[in-house]
C-alpha cells in the first residue's frame, strides 16, 4: 500500500461512493439519463441516422419502424435523428443561461453580502424587483427588441435567473460571513476580494452547484416554450419545442408520434435533473 493510500488520500472509488451516497440509486438513475441524453446530443452528427433536415415525402408520417425507429414526421424527416439534433439546440440555450446567470448571480450576492450598508440595499431591491417578474416575461421583452432567434430569449432568460441565484448566495454568504474563520482570515489583513474568491467561493461551491442544476431544468421548460411559441429557435432548425409544436397538425391527423417523443424527451430530462438537484441540494444542507 502507498505512502498516499495510508494517508487516506481520496480515491476514484471513494469519490464514486460519497457520490452514490449524496444521490442515491433514484439520483444516480437520474444522473446517468442525464449523461446519455446530454452525449447524444453532442455525438448527433456521428450517432444520428439520417440527416434532420432532409425530407422524403414518400415516408411522410410513419410509425416507428426499423428504419425509422421512431417514425417520420410531416416531411419525412427521420424523428430520433432530430430529436438527437435537436437536444443540442434545446440545451446549449439553458446552459448558457445557466452558466452566465449563475456567475452574475453569484458576483452580486457576494458583493452584497460583503459590502453591505448602501450597496446590499440597492443590490437586495433589484433582486426583489426582478424576482417579481415572471422569467418568460423577460424572455417575451428581449424578443421584442432584439428579435426572434434563440440568443435573445437566452439573454431575457439570463436576466430573469440571475435575481434567483443572487438572492439564495445572499443569504448563504451572510451566514458563511459569520463564521469565526472569516474573521480569523480577515484580522490577517485579506482583502474582501482575496477572501470572496479564496474562502466564501470554495466553501460555498457545493450549494452554487446545487442551485444551478435545480435551475437547468426551469431553464429547458423556458426555452422550449418559447420555440413553441415560435420566437425562439427558427425552422428547419431542430428543436424539442418546436417539435411539439409542429407535431401538432400530425396529431390532429392521428399521427401523434412527433409530439409524444419530443415531449417525454423535455418531461424526460427535467425530471433528472429535477432529482439530481434536488439530492445534491439535500447533500449540501445535510437533510
Amino acid at each position: 500500500m502507498t505512502a498516499v493510500a495510508e494517508a487516506g488520500a481520496p480515491t476514484g472509488r471513494n469519490v464514486a461512493s460519497r457520490a452514490l451516497t449524496v444521490l442515491g440509486v433514484g439520483g444516480t438513475v437520474a444522473l446517468v439519463i442525464l449523461v446519455v441524453m446530454l452525449l447524444s446530443a453532442v455525438l448527433a452528427p456521428w450517432l444520428a441516422p439520417y440527416d434532420p433536415n432532409y425530407p422524403d415525402l414518400m415516408a411522410s408520417l410513419q410509425g416507428p419502424s426499423a428504419a425509422h425507429p421512431l417514425g417520420t414526421d410531416a416531411l419525412g424527416r427521420d424523428l430520433l435523428s432530430r430529436l438527437m439534433f435537436g437536444g443540442r439546440t434545446t440545451l446549449l440555450g439553458p446552459l448558457l443561461v445557466i452558466v452566465v446567470s449563475t456567475f452574475v448571480g453569484c458576483c452580486l450576492a457576494f458583493t452584497a453580502s460583503w459590502r453591505g450598508g448602501l450597496t446590499d440595499a440597492v443590490i437586495s431591491r433589484l433582486i426583489e424587483v426582478l424576482f417579481s417578474i415572471p422569467s418568460i416575461v423577460f424572455a417575451l421583452v428581449a424578443v421584442a427588441v432584439l428579435g426572434v432567434g434563440l440568443l435573445p430569449v437566452v439573454a431575457g432568460l439570463i436576466i430573469a435567473y440571475t435575481p434567483y441565484v443572487a438572492r439564495v448566495m445572499r443569504g448563504a454568504a451572510l451566514r458563511e460571513r459569520r463564521l469565526p474563520y472569516i474573521s480569523a482570515v480577515w484580522i490577517q489583513g485579506r482583502s474582501g476580494i482575496s477572501i470572496t474568491a479564496r474562502q466564501l467561493v470554495p466553501n460555498l461551491r457545493p450549494l452554487i452547484v446545487a442551485q444551478a442544476v435545480s435551475a437547468l431544468g426551469f431553464a429547458v421548460v423556458d426555452v422550449a416554450a418559447v420555440s413553441f411559441l415560435g420566437l425562439g429557435v427558427q425552422p428547419p432548425t431542430p428543436d424539442w419545442g418546436l417539435m411539439v409544436k409542429s407535431g401538432l397538425d400530425s396529431a390532429l391527423r392521428g399521427q401523434p408520434t412527433e409530439v409524444i417523443v419530443a415531449s417525454l424527451a423535455i418531461v424526460l430530462f427535467v425530471g433528472a435533473v429535477t432529482v439530481v438537484g434536488d439530492r445534491l441540494g439535500r447533500g449540501v444542507t445535510g437533510r
